[in-house]
């Protein structure tokens, strides 16, 4: 609500009430109230959906006592008590209160500003309705007559602004309350807590929990930009975030709704572009371990190709070697100790051969090709690395242990070169 719609309406109604009625006038005005409030009513009930079974019991008490309560303010701002030196606003200000406390109420009952316009405006009609025929039958002059006009509606659109204050002040509080609910949910997910605490915060967040949840780890100033491609039920979480991350960098965990099967695509669509890394879907009271593999896949240096998002399903392979990395660091100079009397250029160029061997399944053709070099380069390589394994090559335990330890790329250093530089 600007200043300059506020101080137009106020300074209509000052203006329509230099009206001042006479005390015969409002007491018989005054004798209606009670009719006024319930006709009023009545006719909301009938006319705004919203309010046709909102107003029985409790409910229906204050909203008449509301009604009221504003019928009285305008009669005190019409009447003759109206003392000349007294604040403008004063006669107004129970009503003003009253229609700002009926906003918020309104929003908390989950009705709509739409909804409590309308009401205002069919109550606008019901006052004038019941107030002029009063006014008509003690002989109120034309010129008064349009003068009480103009106070009644001016009167109605004051308090109309109130209540219109009163909820939205009321929806900001309960969202962000509630935003405090979800981020204290998010958190219980990452640290793992039990399920019964887990459902308790959901509930008070007035969150329904998903299937499974898919934990996004991703720099915080990216974070707003991927909750507007993702499901509605995202939680996100900014700070005070569970196990350490090991860098500098600001960073937002989201927890994503129902994000497997044929939405996961959809899901890591979403995230194009962004340095996120996507963990895999899981039950969503058990999501933790989600966020643990996106941590993980994030600090083997994993990435999609051409850089990107990280579906850490498309590198399970990666993340299964790369749990214990002193463990696969001695694996790699386990296997490669056969090499460690050769010059590191010699090296290299054999563990790439032999890495590409075994890749390929032992396809001369395909390992020069993927080496860029000739065949009979990849056979000679081979000859030298049969005599330095020698039956080796050919035990089903020592291959898979070449397998593990070269067949894919550690985050550091060239593939199966074991990184002595740490």
């Amino acid at each position: 609500m600007s200043h300059t719609s506020s101080e137009r309406r106020r300074a209509a109604t000052e203006d329509a009430s230099r009206l001042a009625l006479s005390e015969v006038v409002v007491d018989r005005l005054r004798a209606r109230v009670s009719e006024v409030a319930t006709h009023t009513v009545n006719a909301i009930t009938v006319e705004v959906p919203a309010y046709r079974n909102a107003l029985a019991g409790p409910m229906g008490a204050r909203i008449t006592s509301a009604v009221e309560l504003a019928l009285g303010g305008f009669l005190r701002l019409a009447g003759p008590a109206r003392q000349r030196g007294q604040a403008a606003g004063a006669p107004m200000t129970p009503a003003l209160d009253g229609a700002y406390e009926l906003g918020r109420g309104e929003a908390r009952s989950g009705r709509t500003m739409d909804a409590l316009l309308a009401a205002y405006r069919v109550g606008a009609r019901e006052a004038w309705r019941e107030f002029s025929r009063v006014a008509v039958e003690q002989g109120l002059a034309s010129d008064d007559m349009a003068r009480f006009a103009e106070l009644v509606f001016a009167y109605i659109d004051e308090l109309s602004a109130a209540s219109a204050a009163g909820h939205a002040d009321e929806l900001a509080t309960t969202g962000r309350v509630r935003d405090r609910y979800l981020t204290r949910l998010a958190l219980s997910v990452l640290r793992g807590d039990p399920p019964d605490r887990l459902l308790d915060r959901a509930q008070r967040a007035g969150w329904e929990p998903p299937r499974s949840l898919a934990a996004v780890v991703l720099p915080t100033e990216q974070a707003s930009r991927a909750m507007t491609g993702l499901d509605e039920r995202t939680l996100r979480a900014d700070e005070d975030l569970p196990e350490t991350l090991d860098d500098e960098q600001a960073s937002s965990v989201l927890l994503v709704a129902d994000a497997d099967g044929v939405r996961r695509g959809a899901a890591v669509a979403a995230l194009r572009g962004l340095d996120a890394y996507v963990g895999p879907a899981r039950p969503w009271s058990d999501a933790r371990s989600s966020y643990l593999r996106a941590l993980r896949a994030r600090r083997l240096g994993l990435a999609a190709e051409g850089g990107g998002t990280c579906d850490t399903d498309d590198h399970l392979a990666e993340l299964v070697v790369g749990a214990d990395q002193t463990a696969l660091a001695d694996l790699r100079a386990q296997v490669l100790a056969p090499l460690g009397d050769l010059r590191p250029a010699s090296a290299e160029r054999l563990a790439e051969t032999l890495r590409a061997w075994l890749l390929h399944q032992g396809r001369r053709d395909d390992v020069a090709a993927a080496l860029h070099v000739h065949p009979q380069t990849v056979r000679y390589r081979m000859t030298q690395l049969r005599e330095l394994y020698g039956a080796r090559l050919d035990d089903p335990a020592q291959v898979a242990a070449l397998v593990i330890a070269l067949g894919t790329t550690p985050a550091h250093g060239r593939p199966g070169i074991p990184d002595t530089s740490r």
